[in-house]
């Protein structure tokens, strides 16, 4: 059996490194909106994770009715992290069976 050759593993290794870190920057400039009652609650956040925007629609806001509101937001937020960790796992799961992992746990 032959042994594998040291520089074009090494290489290989570059080049996946290359690919990790432009999969990685492209997740984190990039945006997703998670939303609740039909878009009537939207929350827009980064690919790191930073909340950049929280819209609320007039209809949903009834002062006699808070809770569902705060509910309604929390789901926004919940459904735009979850298109976050679906993002990072879409960009980064290719990568990560070359290292025989799952890259998209880590966000």
């Amino acid at each position: 059996m032959t042994q594998p050759d040291m520089s074009q593993i090494l290489a290989q290794a570059q080049q996946m490194q290359a690919q990790l870190q432009a999969a990685q920057q492209e997740i984190l400039a990039s945006s997703v909106v998670g939303d609740a009652a039909n878009g009537l609650v939207t929350v827009t956040m980064s690919g790191s994770g930073e909340v950049t925007a929280v819209n609320i629609d007039p209809k949903v806001v009834d002062p006699e009715d808070v809770e569902t509101l705060q509910d309604l937001v929390q789901g926004a937020f919940l459904d735009a992290h979850k298109k976050v960790a679906d993002l990072a796992q879409e960009k980064m799961g290719p990568l990560s069976q070359g290292f025989g992992g799952d890259m998209g746990s880590l966000f």
